[in-house]
């Protein structure tokens, strides 16, 4: 007897439909599984045997085939267990095909015949969506994953036979049917571990270049010697970052859940993620790949932080992988088996002392380095780069007075409060286009957005020529003076802030000429 199950797989972030087809013939007892399964799905045939037996079903002693269509796409990871397993079954007459016909199953299972979460529900549920399927059965470990995506009708099981028995008799069935979750009331700021702003002594350029950052969406690069809080800045950076809408939230659940590293008691990522990868982390683990071409840091950092400390101790290599994500907000990983493309929009924060001793610069401290160490040191970042890091500045050494002030700083409420005011006016005038801040302006929207007085273009290109800058650092120029004026609430792009906004640009004379 011949039957057909509907499952889905994942291809990066985006859903296939994948039909799972059993056919039970008289013969010796085997079972063929084909359609390009890796390993896992290999060996989901042990465990389903084990599960349907485990739940009271008899498994079949005849020769069985069951087929992955399509056979031209690899199939990876346990999730096609529960699929598999109710094929089977009504393969052999126990479920009734015509009540499954149009249900999508997922779900790892265990030899006991209980039903375990799998990775990547969310964007397997929006991506069918989309396609018109709306009825779906999950492991009920994903419930809370699958709640936030209204328009379909989700059904969570724990075991295989409460499945068996939804289909034989729904009315007496315990499985649970999944709930809506409502964002808006669920969202909340998880700050404890996050330092407030006002706790930061001193600083107060640094702070200044942090909040313009925060409202523009813009990279940032802080160079000063040891000690001198640019690790302390950078952990308080969220804290002022404006909270994320739930188009932005449902992006970022996606690639997690794909990860594998989404709280499945939460089921939504509510706050904007904040990724630091030692600078022993490998070329894979920064950009993503591997045997199951998985997401990296750069992509678990997409609507957040990505947060280099000590930038030049990173492999050459290594930061140079930080080219594409940081010009085009995404990751294309490339294998010989597929080509994936990841979202990778992020604000890049790095830190770096200016030089192997860290003193190189310093007001108070004096630089043990030789000229040839100094270079070879800062040569570790090469021009583009830095031309794509829109704010560099210098964080000098608290001095005793600031250490020991017992004068509060500006709150991190205060800061985020400008900051969401900042973005709501980049909210509105982008509308029709929908990127989410002056960073992601592309040339066109830059040249539209960016009006400026005459004195401002006379400065800029003034500045243009006597600092000769490239084409990309006088477009992120604009967009940072863009953002200055919003934080001022101002439509035109005066002088002063076009200053402000060269005044970041400074240091690229003084350290890396």
């Amino acid at each position: 007897m011949l039957a057909k199950v509907l499952s889905y797989g994942l291809s990066g972030i985006d859903g296939f439909l994948v039909s799972v087809e059993t056919d039970i013939q008289n013969g010796l007892s085997k079972l063929d599984l084909v359609g390009l399964a890796d390993t896992a799905v290999k060996e989901s045939k042990d465990r389903v045997r084990s599960a349907i037996k485990n739940s009271g079903y008899s498994y079949p002693v005849d020769a069985v085939t069951i087929n992955l269509a399509p056979a031209d796409k690899k199939k990876e990871g346990p999730l096609y267990d529960l699929p598999i397993a109710v094929s089977v079954l009504s393969a052999q007459g126990v479920i009734d095909f015509e009540k499954i016909k149009n249900v999508i199953f997922l779900g790892e299972l265990s030899l006991d015949g209980s039903v375990k979460k799998v990775n990547g529900i969310l964007p397997i549920l929006i991506s069918a969506r989309s396609n018109g399927y709306k009825n779906f059965i999950i492991p009920e470990e994903n419930a809370k994953e699958a709640s936030f995506i209204d328009g379909i009708n989700v059904a969570a099981a724990s075991t295989l036979k409460q499945i068996v028995e939804y289909f034989g008799n729904p009315q007496n069935s315990t499985l649970k049917k999944v709930k809506i979750s409502n964002y808006s009331q669920i969202q909340q700021e998880e700050l404890q571990n996050i330092i407030d702003m006002k706790n930061v002594k001193g600083q107060i350029s640094a702070k200044r270049a942090l909040e313009i950052a925060a409202a523009g969406g813009h990279n940032i690069l802080m160079i000063g010697p040891p000690s001198s809080g640019k690790t302390l800045l950078a952990k308080c950076f969220p804290g002022i970052l404006p909270d994320m809408t739930f188009e932005e939230a449902l992006e970022v659940t996606k690639i997690h859940s794909i990860a594998g590293t989404l709280d499945s008691t939460k089921g939504i990522i509510t706050n904007r993620p904040f990724r630091t990868p030692h600078h022993t982390a490998t070329k894979i683990a920064l950009a993503g790949g591997g045997k199951d071409s998985k997401p990296g840091e750069i992509s678990l950092a997409h609507n957040g932080v990505l947060f280099l400390d000590e930038l030049p101790e990173y492999g050459r290599e290594f930061i140079e992988t930080l080219r594409q994500p940081l010009e085009d907000g995404e990751i294309t990983v490339a294998r010989a088996t597929q080509t994936i493309t990841y979202p990778s929009s992020f604000i890049l924060i790095a830190s770096m002392n200016p030089c192997p001793c860290g003193n190189y610069g310093s007001k108070t401290q004096k630089c043990r380095c030789t000229e040839s160490q100094i270079h070879k040191y800062l040569a570790k970042l090469s021009g583009p780069i830095m031309d794509r890091i829109d704010l560099h500045i210098e964080v000098d050494s608290v001095s005793y007075d600031d250490l020991n002030s017992k004068e509060e700083g500006e709150s991190s409420k205060d800061i985020k409060q400008r900051v969401n005011n900042a973005r709501g006016i980049q909210l509105k005038r982008f509308e029709s286009t929908k990127p989410y801040c002056n960073a992601k302006m592309n040339v066109v929207q830059t040249k539209k957005f960016c009006k400026m007085t005459d004195d401002a273009k006379a400065l800029l290109k003034n500045a243009f020529e006597s600092m000769n800058l490239s084409a990309r650092a006088h477009d992120r120029i604009l967009k940072v003076a863009r953002t200055i004026a919003d934080l001022d609430g101002e439509e035109i792009i005066t002088v002063g802030h076009i200053a402000e906004a060269i005044q970041y640009r400074t240091l690229d004379g003084k350290y890396f000429v």
